[in-house]
């Protein structure tokens, strides 16, 4: 192999030769005991180095806006209300059983962890550390660990539409996110996950909440099924921000015994149940403070669902087959048999039935929460005035 060296010019060797010549005068001088003196040299103005701009502090990318389909890990207060209702009597069986002892009596976790980890896509609690706080993920562990969802934890859990502005609307689990809101350990800064349903953060205003009409992804409708405007919508979770649907909490006790939720159930299916329901059942002729009335508007309720010819049009277009009836009233069982059966069980029972924790827990409550609806009556104008 050859290596090529490149030639030094004349100008390269000049240096050299006069540190040489330098270094042999100095030398003399020395040795004859004089004093060397430089000759001083003439150094060329150089001009200052300009200063470098100050850097520009880096802008941070904004984070990518959550696609349908993606999980998004929210707090409880950043979400905005799609209906101005729930069943209070339906929150209110989850926080009696929340702040119960009957589960861990019985040798299972506190359901409030099962609920907490099937919402949240990782199917039911694994571990629960003493004094756990479902505001405190550390402190119990589900099933399925984060990132091994499957299709069917995914099914689970609750839905959300990012709208102008980013502002995240909930369009399912008003009931189940209210419940992990108000029960002790739970709170506001909770952490949950939803599945997005759609991103219409590019709309205006008018035309987001004209698609989610149009795609029935908002109920306007109050407790007494009169239509409102999405100005009169809450605008947070929270029992004093909603109004009571006392048929809406009629419904989800006919669960298991007049319906069952299908897979690919409607948004506001119970609500859709309620309305069909507000013309076949009065509620004003129940003592709903009572179990024994309360169970027989139940079934009353269920008994009608079941009852009904599975191509009945039921509330916006849908029929009961699609809304999820149950052609065998209480699953073919007796009525003491089955859920219907499991209703009313006592409190003071090892397993209490679901109308049992909710009737008990109103009526231990100091003060009923949410706002009645006014309805205020127009004026007469007085002489004179318009």
């Amino acid at each position: 192999m050859t290596t090529s060296t490149r030639p030094q010019n004349a100008l390269a060797r000049r240096p050299v030769t006069a540190l040489t010549v330098a270094a042999l005068a100095l030398g003399g001088a020395l040795a004859g005991g004089g004093t060397a003196t430089a000759a001083p040299q003439t150094a060329a103005p150089q001009k200052a180095a300009p200063k470098p701009a100050p850097a520009k502090p880096a802008t941070p990318a904004k984070p990518a806006a959550p696609q349908a389909g993606d999980l998004l890990d929210v707090t409880l207060d950043q979400l905005r209300p799609t209906q101005p209702t729930v069943g209070f009597d339906q929150i209110y069986y989850k926080l009696g059983r929340y702040s119960s002892t009957k589960d861990e009596a019985n040798g299972n976790f506190n359901k409030r962890f099962d609920d907490w980890c099937e919402t949240n896509g990782q199917e039911k609690a694994a571990s629960v550390q003493p004094n756990a706080k479902i505001s405190d993920a550390s402190s119990f562990t589900c099933t399925v660990p984060v990132g091994k969802e499957t299709a069917e934890t995914r099914a689970a859990m609750k839905t959300v539409v990012v709208g102008p502005g980013r502002t995240l609307y909930l369009t399912d689990g008003h009931h189940s996110l209210t419940s992990f809101l108000e029960t002790p350990g739970g709170g506001p800064k909770t952490h949950i996950r939803l599945r997005v349903t759609a991103n219409l953060s590019n709309l205006s205003t008018t035309a987001f909440w004209k698609t989610m009409q149009e795609r029935k992804w908002v109920r306007l409708r109050d407790e007494n099924n009169r239509p409102i405007t999405v100005q009169q919508l809450p605008s947070r979770l929270g029992l004093a921000r909603f109004h009571d649907d006392r048929y809406r909490s009629l419904v989800y006790f006919t669960r298991d015994i007049g319906y069952q939720p299908p897979a690919d159930a409607a948004e506001f299916l119970e609500f859709q149940w309620g309305t069909w329901l507000r013309d076949r059942v009065n509620l004003a002729s129940y003592d709903l403070t009572s179990t024994d009335s309360y169970l027989a508007a139940i079934r009353a309720a269920s008994e009608a669902m079941s009852a009904t010819p599975g191509d009945t049009v039921i509330a916006d277009g849908r029929t009961a087959d699609e809304l999820g009836r149950m052609a065998q009233w209480n699953d073919g069982k007796k009525a003491t048999g089955g859920e219907f059966g499991k209703l009313g069980t006592p409190v003071t029972e090892a397993k209490p039935g679901k109308l049992a924790y909710a009737l008990d827990y109103r009526a231990h409550l100091p003060v009923k929460p949410g706002k009645p609806c006014k309805t205020t009556k127009p004026s007469t104008p007085k002489p004179g005035q318009r």
